[in-house]
């Protein structure tokens, strides 16, 4: 803060801006953080992508369970049929015609009930609700991180219009004091160069606040986008507000965040994921089990002997089993990489596990970081101001030079400032606790 504000002073030159949002427009929006939340997740692409998997992974488990249905099919054929030359002297003799009936009809149904193999059917069910578990969370994440965007482009556009309205604050003290500065010179009392030191540090103070105000175009315009509406849409924030919470400790945090980070139930679920595959595969060991059937009429009756031109009816039902003695040795390798990769995902978790912790205890500290800048920020402040008056004194009674006064005023900006920022900051680390934990 304390390069940001000295940069910012040090730039001299005289700039014009034609957008101004101190005064709001016809068209200005007030937005609260919930209500930026709400237009956000109803513009996210990204959010509606991860609606549509959810949607996709659900259908696929309804279609999952449909293969439990046994497995119809209608058919028919019509067919012409030559006669049948019989070669009773040899294939090179002329032939003798057998006659047939030539049009052949049929038309029936046959039906498969899959009655056991190896789970394979409850085991894919079981596989795409895992998948639909894993979009599930992937969506929830999708929201908690647009929540965070917003929550961070918020703030950022927040503490630009305080910052606004501390420079104008202090162009408008600084004023002030100007006039004092030019009625001591006139009396003879302070210098020419004195009214001019001051004169130059108001014109700084004035570039700053068109910096400022561009800040807040940029700002507006990153929130704009991310909420959906015109990039010169006026949008003010409420009024600046702190919602965290100091009593919360670093084991309640990452207890929650086991209970609901989202890198750690997906990496759960991936390892779910894996112990079905094995189970799949292992399954290729198993004897199939299913029931048949068949019924159709056709024309003629060539089923039995002596055949004839009317039309007749079959039912076939029945049992049939097999197993494929192949994958006794087809599945051995199959099985074996099955399992490593099930090995594998176990220690995906748990290095999930560890980035978790990772992440809330630095998330964590970082928090409480900026709660006691607060603080510090604070105390800076009111030492600042003390110490302005002193020097304003000491300098209108002759006993303190034109640079102590302006060093003064420069900290007790710098320090009005950093205790903002440290409160944007707080509030922002609190939002990054939460979506990092899961509870965004």
């Amino acid at each position: 803060m304390k390069i940001y504000l000295t940069g910012l002073l040090m730039l001299g030159t005289s700039y014009t801006i034609s957008a101004h949002t101190g005064n709001p427009r016809n068209d200005t929006i007030r937005l609260s953080l919930k209500d930026a939340w709400q237009k956000a997740e109803e513009n996210s692409r990204h959010i509606k992508i991860n609606t549509i998997n959810v949607d996709i992974a659900e259908a696929e488990v309804k279609d999952a369970k449909r293969e439990r249905l046994p497995e119809i099919e209608v058919k028919g054929s019509a067919e012409k049929a030559s006669n049948i030359p019989i070669y009773e002297n040899g294939i090179f003799s002329k032939p003798t015609q057998h006659e047939v009936i030539h049009t052949l009809y049929r038309a029936g149904a046959d039906f498969y009930l899959n009655i056991y193999n190896g789970n394979k059917l409850n085991l894919k069910i079981k596989e795409n609700k895992t998948l639909q578990k894993v979009k599930e969370i992937q969506k929830e994440q999708a929201i908690s991180d647009i929540h965070y965007k917003t929550a961070s482009l918020y703030l950022e556009l927040q503490k630009t219009f305080i910052f606004r309205n501390l420079i104008k604050q202090d162009i408008a003290d600084q004023k002030v004091q100007l006039k004092e500065i030019q009625a001591l010179y006139k009396n003879g009392v302070v210098l020419k160069s004195d009214v001019l030191r001051i004169e130059l540090e108001l014109s700084k103070r004035k570039m700053t606040l068109v910096t400022i105000e561009n800040d807040i175009l940029i700002a507006m315009q990153k929130l704009n986008i991310i909420l959906g509406v015109p990039d010169d849409q006026v949008v003010i924030p409420e009024a600046p507000f702190s919602q965290w919470n100091e009593n919360t400790t670093y084991a309640e945090y990452l207890k929650l965040a086991l209970d609901h980070s989202f890198n750690y139930h997906v990496s759960e679920q991936q390892t779910e994921l894996s112990k079905i595959k094995l189970k799949q595969v292992k399954a290729n060991l198993s004897p199939k089990i299913g029931m048949y059937g068949e019924f159709y009429y056709a024309n003629p009756q060539i089923f039995l002997y002596p055949y004839n031109p009317y039309w007749y009816s079959l039912g076939i039902v029945g049992i049939k089993a097999s197993f494929s003695i192949s994958s006794l040795y087809h599945n051995t390798q199959k099985v074996k990489a099955a399992a490593l990769e099930f090995e594998k995902e176990e220690e995906v978790h748990k290095d999930t596990e560890d980035k978790v912790r990772q992440q809330v205890k630095e998330a964590y500290l970082r928090y409480q970081e900026a709660l006691e800048q607060i603080k510090v920020a604070e105390t800076n402040v009111v030492q600042a101001k003390e110490n302005a008056r002193i020097i304003k004194n000491t300098y209108f009674n002759q006993t303190s030079l034109i640079t102590e006064l302006l060093d003064a005023d420069i900290q007790v900006l710098q320090t009005k400032f950093e205790l903002e920022a440290a409160k944007i900051m707080a509030q922002n680390n609190y939002y990054l606790l939460q979506n990092i934990t899961g509870v965004l």
